[in-house]
């Protein structure tokens, strides 16, 4: 396959059939192969989370990222967005769900599409990643230290959310984890919780924490970015995606 790619903005009808953008990276080539829905994390749809969705165009996907903050601030900078989003409490998780399905929907239309579509998140689009994967028909996800899988939201926090305990039991897909042993959103104490409740359930997932990692060790333009961690994670992922979307 050529290394070349394509990216451009483009536009989806999301949910309650709102117009919202999208990022989207193609590789070049005629081959068939699965899609990657990319879930920003809170500081929005910036230019970390478009870099990550070239990668899986590199990897071998088509990969697409929407903007889940669109609504609050149309063609704003992400952190004003996420600003704005913040202040309105977050993405509704009823929301978030309609606009992932309209990027499944658009990946899967695609004329080098196989009909396999997978789902990352890091930090809230972590949560989100798993959200998807108990609700819509995808066929593999990753989570990265989303933080209220499990677990009790603080008082006072600012974002409006639950857990998803209730939500678990239905997992749909395998569901790859990747965990910071030092973060606090999610512990190691919530990562154990969310792995007893997914073993009693009899779902498919693999876990791992990497010692020394804190939250957004993934970040390479943070100061928690750890880059043994992270590649290591890269690894786990491309092969986690070459298994179930079959690129």
């Amino acid at each position: 396959m050529s290394d070349s790619l394509t990216a451009e903005t483009i536009r989806l009808t999301g949910h309650g059939g709102d117009e919202i953008e999208a990022y989207l990276a193609r590789p070049q080539g005629p081959q068939r192969r699965g899609g990657v829905v990319v879930i920003h994390h809170m500081p929005g749809y910036d230019r970390g989370t478009k870099e990550m969705v070239r990668r899986f165009a590199e990897l071998g996907y088509d990969a697409i990222c929407p903007n889940l903050f669109y609504r609050e601030a149309p063609g704003a900078a992400p952190d004003d967005a996420a600003a704005a989003a913040r202040a309105g409490g977050g993405a509704p998780d009823e929301r978030v769900l309609g606009d992932i399905d309209a990027a499944v929907t658009r990946l899967r239309a695609l004329p080098s599409a196989n009909g396999r579509v997978g789902v990352i998140g890091h930090c809230s689009g972590g949560r989100q990643s798993v959200l998807v994967a108990c609700n819509l028909a995808v066929d593999a996800a990753v989570d990265c230290y989303g933080a209220f899988v499990t677990g009790t939201v603080p008082e006072g926090f600012p974002m409006r959310i639950s857990n998803l305990v209730d939500q678990l039991p239905r997992l749909r897909t395998p569901l790859l984890g990747l965990f910071g042993a030092e973060d606090k959103y999610p512990g190691p104490e919530q990562v154990a919780e969310l792995e007893k409740i997914l073993t009693a359930n009899g779902k498919d997932f693999t876990f791992h924490s990497y010692e020394g990692a804190g939250h957004g060790f993934f970040s390479a333009d943070r100061p928690a970015y750890d880059v043994a961690a992270a590649n290591d994670g890269w690894e786990r992922i491309a092969a986690f995606y070459a298994e179930h979307l079959g690129a």
